[in-house]
């Protein structure tokens, strides 16, 4: 026999799912109290048009008269924020760097990533051509930024430079170009995020928040929002918050998203082909963890899966990720089959972050806005 549903239920109910919405709400902002006030921060820095600057701890690895100028331009510059932690070389070092060697070559890499080391120079001769590119590929596996301080024999030939700068006298080699390692960059960056996301959350969240929520606790059993570890800038780890579009299921962190997947639920499915489900990532945006664009912050599950076979998989975090990004506009959303799409989403990303501008970033923000209008196949 049915049970009958009276309204003093049915009004029960509803009080009872409105209750559960509020609790989950309140958790999402607690959760980011901390980084509020660091939110608070920036945008003081923004508004005071101070750089947002941070140290960066770097390492040396070989020896010579340029690690020498590097140390000592760490040591007198301290302002440009640089700190140098100390020096490795296979054989004892003379001078002032003699005091600050800490091991071997080989020992750079475990002190790089017990120390959290932002930068590794490279000193070594080209004689040791192969020490010095499993140098580079360390730090590309591994988020650490490489430079090459040259030599008379390996400048040229060890990497194809893309751009050069000094640090005192001594030219130092960059693998790549990175708009966004400029102060002014990172704050142009962040105060449209700021704007944006202030924006979304006043005109848009007051009234659509509400109605999503509740429209994801009548669709199943569960939370309304799915919560999930991602890796952000730097290797940094933070809670990524979505609307939850699936019914609760035991695979959710082991399983991405299928075309027809029997776990999507039908509000669910409008939620992701809209982008809707996204929403709640514009508070991720406002507590520093996220940007309006950049690379997509994947599960650490596939991290894990990618970073030692796919090539500069661990570069994209360099920068932080992003509520939608350049490879989701062009294409490469959702689900990655197999390891060559993933392999082609990195090689977006990594254009990304070494071509960025301000005006690429609306680019991107207006043609995620079409998208959600149109028929995107990898939208399920």
């Amino acid at each position: 026999m049915e049970k009958t549903i009276t309204s003093g239920e049915d009004l029960t109910g509803t009080i009872g799912t409105a209750t559960d919405i509020s609790a989950e709400l309140s958790t999402l902002l607690r959760s980011g109290r901390t980084s509020l006030h660091h939110v608070q921060t920036g945008i003081t820095k923004v508004l005071a048009l101070e750089p947002l600057t941070t140290v960066k701890d770097l390492i040396i690895v070989g020896e010579g008269p340029a690690a020498e100028e590097i140390y000592q331009y760490c040591e007198d510059q301290t302002v440009r924020g640089y700190r140098f932690c100390g020096i490795f070389n296979d054989a004892p070092i003379d001078g002032d760097l003699g005091d600050r060697r800490i091991g071997g070559v080989e020992a750079a890499k475990a002190y790089a990533i017990q120390n959290r080391i932002d930068i590794l120079y490279c000193a070594l001769p080209g004689t040791r051509r192969a020490d010095i590119t499993d140098l580079m590929e360390f730090c590309e596996r591994n988020t650490i930024r490489f430079r090459v301080i040259p030599s008379a024999e390996s400048f040229i030939p060890v990497v194809k430079t893309s751009q050069l700068e000094f640090h005192g006298a001594v030219p130092v080699s960059k693998i790549r170009r990175e708009p966004l390692d400029s102060a002014f960059g990172r704050a142009v960056k962040r105060a449209f995020d700021i704007v944006f996301s202030l924006g979304v959350v006043l005109l848009i969240f007051t009234w659509l928040f509400p109605i999503l929520a509740l429209l994801v606790k009548l669709s199943s059993r569960g939370p309304v929002f799915f919560k999930q570890m991602r890796l952000g800038k730097d290797n940094e780890e933070f809670v990524c918050w979505k609307f939850r579009s699936m019914r609760m299921n035991m695979e959710a962190d082991l399983k991405q998203a299928t075309k027809n997947d029997p776990r999507v639920t039908a509000v669910g499915r409008f939620l992701r082909k809209s982008n809707l489900d996204e929403m709640p990532q514009f508070i991720n945006v406002l507590f520093g963890h996220m940007s309006i664009v950049g690379p997509r912050p994947h599960p650490l599950r596939l991290n894990d899966q990618y970073r030692d076979i796919i090539d500069k998989y661990m570069v994209r975090h360099f920068v932080r990720p992003g509520i939608t990004g350049w490879a989701q506009v062009n294409g490469f959303r959702g689900e990655t089959r197999t390891p060559e799409l993933m392999e082609r989403r990195v090689e977006l990303d990594v254009w990304y972050l070494e071509n960025w501008s301000f005006w690429l970033d609306l680019r991107i923000v207006v043609k995620t806005v079409t998208n959600m209008f149109g028929k995107d196949p990898n939208a399920y």
